[in-house]
């Protein structure tokens, strides 16, 4: 019997593993996991952990972050259907991230041989995997780009854009909620400015009408004028 939080995610993301997988390879890899419910805010990964299993997200968001000399970076928010700590478990190196949950998530943890082994009967999901990298990467880079390129409001509404399309909530009103808790020292880390100079660039999407915050919470309010903000065309 297939679990019913598992059938309620059928329709993972398309660019996410499970999504981009047919279903009986992703049903396959689901089965491969032990399930684990995590808690807002416990860590499901530890920077520099030895243990070598993959967590396949099945339900909830979780965030990726960095530490080099006790200052931690926000590296990307990770979305049901993904994988999260295949490189550790094909490599055999410490973990490089830590992994925290936003909000409560419901995961697979499948032990490193068995996902390799996956990999193997399954070529199509090996392919996936290197995309899925590949593609991690590129967003890494498009925010390096952003640095030299844009000011800091801009930098911001970009990276809005971007965070609504991976795990906002559509609104009756038509403006879109961030579903994963985010503060602005996050915000900030994960386009490089101070914390003074991201509460500026809040400030001023504020008065543009285009977002709205509270506590670890940013609805996106005005989405079409966000965007055009972000193409520089505002």
């Amino acid at each position: 019997m297939v679990d019913p939080v598992v059938r309620q995610n059928a329709g993972w993301a398309p660019g996410t593993l499970l999504g981009s997988l047919g279903p009986a390879a992703a049903m396959e890899l689901v089965a491969l996991g032990v399930r684990r419910q995590f808690p807002p805010g416990r860590l499901i990964i530890r920077q520099g952990g030895r243990d070598s299993h993959v967590v396949v997200l099945i339900s909830g968001f979780v965030k990726v972050t960095t530490a080099v000399e006790g200052v931690e970076t926000l590296l990307g928010i990770r979305l049901p259907g993904e994988v999260i700590g295949e490189i550790s478990a094909l490599t055999g190196d410490l973990r490089s991230a830590t992994v925290t949950a936003c909000g409560r998530v419901g995961a697979g943890l499948v032990a490193g041989r068995d996902f390799a082994a996956f990999l193997r009967r399954r070529p199509e999901a090996a392919t996936l995997v290197t995309a899925m990298v590949a593609r991690q990467l590129n967003w890494a880079n498009r925010r390096r780009t952003d640095f030299a390129a844009f000011p800091a409001h801009i930098r911001l509404a970009r990276l809005l854009i971007e965070i609504a399309e991976v795990c906002g909530r559509d609104r009756p009103d038509g403006g879109i909620d961030i579903a994963v808790p985010l503060s602005q020292p996050e915000l900030a880390a994960m386009i490089a400015i101070a914390q003074a100079t991201v509460q500026k660039a809040v400030h001023e999407l504020r008065d543009r009408k285009l977002i709205s915050t509270g506590y670890r919470r940013i609805t996106v309010t005005d989405p079409a004028g966000l965007r055009a903000l972000a193409d520089g065309l505002a």
